[in-house]
Formats: C-alpha cells, sequence, structure tokens
C-alpha cells in the first residue's frame, strides 16, 4: 500500500483558499453537541539526554473495555521500541532497553477522565533513563515531587512529536491540539455530513476555537485533499484528509476509516509533507508536531 503522503502528491484534490482561526462571522456547527470521546490515544514523545542520545517514549491510552489502561514503549527510533504493559494502577518498574537503565514510575488511582482514556488529571506518570528524568506527565502529587527532587538538574529536555486518536462509530471527531510550545490548545471540529447520507450529498467541515475554518461540498468527488490552516500570528499547520474507505469501501479490512492528519510546516518546507526525507531524517524533523485521527465509521 502507498503512503498517504505519496497518494496526496500524486492526486490530491488542492484547495487552494487558506484561512485564519481568528474572528470570524462564520457560525460554530453547534454550541450543545455532545462528542463521541476516542478509544485510544498513541503520543509519541522524544527525550535527549545530556550525552545526547534520543529516547523516543511511546504512550499508549486505551478503555479499558478495548485494552488494559496503560502501554508504554521506549527506542531510539519508532521502528525499533520495546513494547511494556502498565497492569497496575500504581507502581514502579525497572526495564534495560536501548542500551540504559529504564525507571518508570507512575499513579493513575486516582486520575480523572474527561474526554478518553487519556486522564485529565489527578496523576502522573514518570521516565528516568541512566538517572535522568526523561518524561515526566500529570499534575505531580506529592510523592512524585519529592521523586524530581531526588535528581536535582538531571532533567533532560523531551517534547510530544506525534499525538494520535481514533474514533469508532462515529461521523463527528473532536479534540484539542498545541501546535508549538508557545501556542494555545486549540479546539478542533471535524464534520462529515449527517449520519444517513448518501456519499455524493456528504460534506466535509472542520472548525477552529468554535469558527468554521473550511468547508470541503461534493465529497464524493473530493475525498482526498489538503488545506493549509494559519495559527499562532502565522504558524502554517497543513491538514490532510482521505475518505475513500469511509465512504465507499466498506467490504476491505479498513471499512469506514477515515484518516485526518495535521502537521505544523517548517519555515525550511517548500511544499506540503516532503517524502523524499528519509527516515532517519523524519526522526531527527520530529519538533515539527503532527496529530492524526482516525475514525472507522463502524463500532468496534
Amino acid at each position: 500500500m502507498r503512503s498517504l503522503a505519496r497518494c496526496y502528491s500524486e492526486h490530491a484534490i488542492k484547495v487552494s483558499d487558506s484561512y485564519c482561526s481568528g474572528p470570524s462571522n462564520r457560525a460554530y456547527l453547534s454550541p450543545n453537541m455532545t462528542f463521541p470521546t476516542p478509544n485510544t490515544i498513541i503520543c509519541i514523545y522524544r527525550a535527549k539526554l545530556f550525552t545526547g542520545k534520543n529516547i523516543i517514549i511511546t504512550i499508549t491510552w486505551c478503555n479499558k473495555t478495548t485494552g488494559n489502561g496503560l502501554t508504554i514503549k521506549f527506542g531510539e527510533n519508532l521502528s525499533n521500541s520495546d513494547s511494556h504493559r502498565l497492569k497496575k494502577s500504581k507502581g514502579f518498574e525497572t526495564f534495560q532497553s536501548c542500551n540504559s537503565k529504564i525507571e518508570v514510575f507512575w499513579d493513575l488511582s486516582d486520575a480523572r477522565y474527561i474526554n478518553g482514556p487519556e486522564p485529565d488529571n489527578r496523576f502522573y506518570i514518570m521516565v528516568v533513563v541512566d538517572s535522568e528524568i526523561c518524561l515526566l506527565l500529570g499534575d505531580m502529587d506529592e510523592e512524585a515531587k519529592r521523586m524530581k527532587t531526588d535528581f536535582q538538574d538531571k532533567i533532560a529536555g523531551f517534547s510530544l512529536v506525534s499525538r494520535s486518536e481514533n474514533f469508532s462509530g462515529c461521523s463527528v471527531y473532536s479534540t484539542k491540539a498545541r501546535f508549538c510550545d508557545a501556542g494555545l490548545a486549540h479546539e478542533i471540529l471535524i464534520k462529515c455530513g449527517e449520519e444517513g447520507e448518501e456519499p455524493k450529498n456528504r460534506e466535509l467541515s472542520v472548525s477552529i476555537d468554535k469558527k468554521m475554518i473550511f468547508q470541503i461540498k461534493r465529497l464524493a468527488w473530493n475525498f482526498r485533499g489538503n488545506q493549509t490552516i494559519y495559527l499562532d500570528n502565522g504558524l502554517l499547520v497543513d491538514m490532510m484528509w482521505d475518505l475513500h474507505d469511509w465512504l465507499f469501501n466498506q467490504e476491505a479490512a479498513a471499512a469506514g476509516r477515515a484518516v485526518f492528519m495535521f502537521r505544523r510546516r517548517s519555515g525550511l518546507d517548500s511544499r506540503l509533507w516532503l517524502e523524499e526525507k528519509s527516515s532517519e531524517q523524519k526522526d531527527n524533523d520530529r519538533g515539527e508536531f503532527s496529530l492524526l485521527i482516525c475514525g472507522c465509521k463502524n463500532p468496534d
């Protein structure tokens, strides 16, 4: 199967106009609408140790009805990583991975969940690699704060480089994303027409911060495409979508699957999603945050 990027470069339907998420007279879709929550959320972080070594840490949050809560992976790149399932709600584990000693401290026993399987507050996860803190998530209870002081200045720089959210049984997708460290957390709402509509009548609409950004009509013809969005005082964010299977391919393994991809574009990029980059270059460019939303029309 060809990659999304190659498919877009050859067959993408370009949407030439671009919009700003600032003040607008366009109405929000519905202020009283309730939205489904994702079944699975996957967050990829990159940490750089003081030695210069890079560690990729992948956190997977699952609903307890479809998984076992929390899985964590470690690797020096995305293609080669060790996976560990954290079954308890609170604990401490030690692993050997990436030629390093890795320690994981976590407490989800009092976590509060609002929008899906990822906790909103009252939790913490701390990952220590070779005595350096490489990941620190949550609102930090007293125990975590005490452990943090034990490492003093041994805190590596880390950043969120990719986030994936998976939905099922819906045609409306809602999430929040921050596309740069100094930027705001933007509310993103994607709607793929009304339930029961024929493919030829469906429309794709995207709202950010409760303002309609763009709308694609005749979705049966424009089932793949891309749109450039300006956020945070000129930050370029590319959005790409692929709704072919969601609209037409009901018999395949990916029946009813919709894919939406957002990526912050570097000022050095001259065009959308540089396919020519090697996998090693892509890993090095992971500071350019990307958001992937996958939806399945049929419930799991």
